[in-house]
């Protein structure tokens, strides 16, 4: 698909799949259309030429609700609303609500669901405000549970949290695929969790698809090396893969 913003294209000619059971995460130098690509899966923007497909359907022949039952999507942290913990995940069910909005027993049920697996039960009442960052985003990735969809696109879930809470939201990420079966997409800035935490990669560069494939596919490409211009040694952890990053 293609997309402008105005007369130079942005993205061009950029094509991806996401492959079902997987978590991959899109990385690539600022400004390369990571999150321009975000907004086109989420219909947020219609591209210029081509199109998004959900398992084979185009997303922008979908209403609105419809296509929210089939993917849902975490915009990057901003300043938090003014409510509860559960009151935000309540908000996940808003493709499955009458006009009224009230929350079924089924709603219910999916909101205390997700409230357990992200691991946050304990703060239900809790105003969001006042839980720390990494609180604040398992929360918010709670509300993206309760809306029950097999796709999960992430959007910098990472971004403004410090390392203890990367890596916990990074873990979360990966039960969420394993435990409930969710297909992730994660747009990161961070190339060492992108490395540790995913089945897949997805590198852009300047509005392309410059390489995809598992990790160790994508790193025998060269490409991150080229678009980030970092070097990139794989080495034993105890906590099992890691990755070492040097200037090229």
């Amino acid at each position: 698909m293609s997309f402008s913003y105005g007369k130079e294209p942005f993205i061009e000619g950029l094509s991806a799949t996401f492959p079902h059971g997987a978590v991959t995460s899109v990385v690539g130098p600022n400004g390369c259309g990571k999150s321009t690509m975000v907004k086109l899966v989420d219909g947020l923007l219609r591209p210029q030429a081509g199109e998004v497909r959900i398992d084979g359907v185009p997303t922008l022949s979908m209403k609105a609700k419809e296509r929210a039952r089939r993917v849902a999507v975490l915009a990057q942290a901003g300043r938090p609303p003014a409510m509860t913990v559960e009151a935000l995940v309540a908000c996940g069910r808003y493709p499955y609500q009458a006009r009224r909005g009230r929350l079924s027993r089924e709603d219910r049920e999916q909101v205390e669901r997700a409230l357990e697996l992200a691991g946050i039960a304990a703060f239900r009442t809790h105003e969001l405000r006042r839980l720390s960052g990494g609180e604040r985003q398992r929360a918010f990735i709670a509300m993206t549970l309760a809306q029950d969809t097999g796709l999960i696109v992430l959007d910098e879930p990472t971004t403004y949290l410090d390392i203890r809470a990367c890596h916990e939201t990074m873990e979360l990420v990966r039960r969420l695929n394993e435990e409930a079966g969710k297909t992730v997409v994660m747009v990161i800035h961070d190339l060492d969790l992108a490395l540790r935490y995913s089945d897949r990669l997805l590198v852009m560069e300047r509005g392309r698809a410059a390489a995809a494939g598992s990790v160790g596919e994508v790193l025998g490409t060269g490409a991150i090396e080229r678009a980030f211009g970092v070097a990139v040694r794989p080495h034993e952890a105890a906590e099992g893969r890691a990755y070492a990053l040097f200037p090229a």
